[in-house]
């Protein structure tokens, strides 16, 4: 059961999903299969007619500068409004303040052109936003309790596009979703429903080339320039027309959407063909430690999440760790590395102390202590796939439990009542703990889950033995070690 944005941030890899490049922070879901022979086209140094150049000399490379943030909700309820930055399909936390009197005002901020994100009392009601230093001045008006509903920025260039741009994509993702929920069994009408979508695309992309024409010098116009490869043929020159200096790209989706669109091209869905997208990304932004390290993560996060682990640790050895390589970079890319590096079987994960549902605090490391083996379970109660594995663990947990196999339910719920009835419902006796915050639960977030049940299987020294993906795969591994 995987929520849309991990979907679409784990799946860009996979030679079978496809989703589509997004507006901002968002995307489409929507599918669809690798055409096998796309590795076979040929390269031409043809310019797509879905390209339109959106620079220019107002827009050009980043810009940081003063920015007040401030506007309106409808909520009379005090709380905190939260603005965070942008970074491919990750956000940071940069400034905080509280709604009084349905007002919220951030005061002057130093930043740079991009994607930021605004959210009321947590992520969960969150929309994201354009901020340029070029207008130095960002009122908003939220007319909805949802933030992500009807809102306006009168007085904002940038805003007023991007809402009414919002609106268009969400039109279009959902015309093409309905015709390619068609498509299979289309018969000898599939070619005519692959004109339609295609129809629909050149569409849009002209939709697209007016908004530009209609706010030229804008961030806006920028990125919409950024979203078709100027050369989509060319391998070699892919990411041409995105200038690796400049910053404000990191603040987007940009990078992350032409990765994306580079794997589905070239790659085959092999190993070889990642490896020679992966060096030619790395070769492309070489220039700037920034967007390098961007996109350098941007592929480790993705690689890890589709289970191609053999990749990552080529991107970690090679461009990370390597000490010619990964000379010019942060501390900080290595700690994010690590925390994916923790997550490997033979490594030790982080360790979390939540409350059980039943009292008390649950501590992951001393319980895997006092264990031979201690089974991780990421569920939730809205998910169908642990509905049908839920059965199952009983039985096992029955089975090896006297021996020292202890299991531990994490739950992504939200609703304490909810989270409760599913663990009288499913018999469920072995403990359970919960953040309450679904997807946004700090312990989510460490363990990079991006679908329900996920598993980790941990000796009593708290490293990972197996990563399984049925319960059928840790009840063979006990047999097998638990005597």
């Amino acid at each position: 059961m995987t929520t849309l944005s991990t979907l679409l941030f784990a799946s860009w890899i996979m030679v079978a999903c496809n989703a589509d490049s997004s507006a901002g922070s968002s995307a489409s879901n929507t599918t669809e299969t690798v055409n096998a022979s796309a590795e076979a086209a040929p390269q031409t140094a043809q310019v797509s007619s879905l390209y339109k150049d959106g620079t220019n000399d107002q827009n050009r490379g980043d810009k940081v500068g003063l920015v007040r943030v401030h506007g309106t909700m409808t909520s009379s309820v005090s709380g905190d409004v939260i603005l965070y930055e942008s970074e491919s399909r990750n956000t940071s936390e940069i400034a905080r303040t509280k709604l009084v009197n349905r007002s919220f005002d951030f005061g002057e901020l130093e930043l740079g052109r991009g994607f930021f994100k605004i959210s009321y009392n947590g992520e969960t009601n969150a929309t994201d936003i354009i901020i340029n230093p070029d207008e130095p001045e960002l009122y908003i008006e939220f007319k909805s309790s949802r933030l992500s509903a009807t809102k306006s920025a009168a007085a904002s260039v940038e805003n007023t596009a991007w809402f009414a741009y919002q609106t268009k994509q969400t039109q279009h993702d959902q015309a093409i979703r309905k015709l390619r929920q068609g498509i299979k069994d289309a018969g000898a009408f599939r070619s005519r429903i692959e004109g339609q979508i295609k129809a629909k695309e050149d569409e849009f992309s002209d939709e697209q080339h007016a908004m530009m024409d209609a706010n030229p010098g804008t961030y806006f116009a920028k990125w919409l320039g950024w979203k078709n490869p100027k050369y989509p043929s060319l391998q070699g020159r892919f990411f041409e027309d995105i200038d690796p200096l400049d910053n404000s790209a990191v603040r987007s989706m940009a990078l992350s959407d032409r990765i994306q669109k580079m794997m589905r091209a070239f790659s085959g869905g092999t190993d070889s063909g990642f490896l020679a997208c992966i060096d030619l990304v790395k070769a492309h932004f070489e220039p700037n430690p920034v967007a390098l390290e961007s996109v350098l993560y941007s592929m480790l996060d993705g690689f890890y999440n589709t289970g191609k682990e053999t990749i990552c640790q080529y991107i970690l050895d090679n461009y990370i760790f390597d000490e010619d390589c990964g000379a010019d970079l942060s501390d900080a890319i290595r700690l994010r590395a690590q925390g994916i590096i923790n997550l490997q079987v033979g490594k030790t994960p982080p360790n979390f102390q939540i409350d059980k549902w039943d009292g008390g605090t649950l501590d992951l490391y001393e319980t895997a202590k006092q264990n031979e083996y201690t089974l991780i379970m990421f569920w939730a109660s809205w998910c169908h796939k642990c509905e049908q594995e839920m059965p199952n663990i009983g039985p096992m947990y029955a089975k090896h439990g006297y021996k020292g196999f202890e299991v531990i339910g994490v739950s992504l719920d939200q609703v304490r009542a909810t989270w409760e009835k599913a663990i009288s419902d499913n018999g469920m006796t072995w403990p359970n703990v919960s953040q309450l915050q679904a997807w946004n639960s700090p312990v989510v977030g460490d363990y990079k889950v991006t679908a329900t049940p996920s598993y980790f299987l941990l000796d009593k020294d708290s490293k990972i033995v197996l990563k399984p993906k049925r319960y059928f795969e840790v009840d063979k591994f006990l047999n097998e070690n638990l005597k």
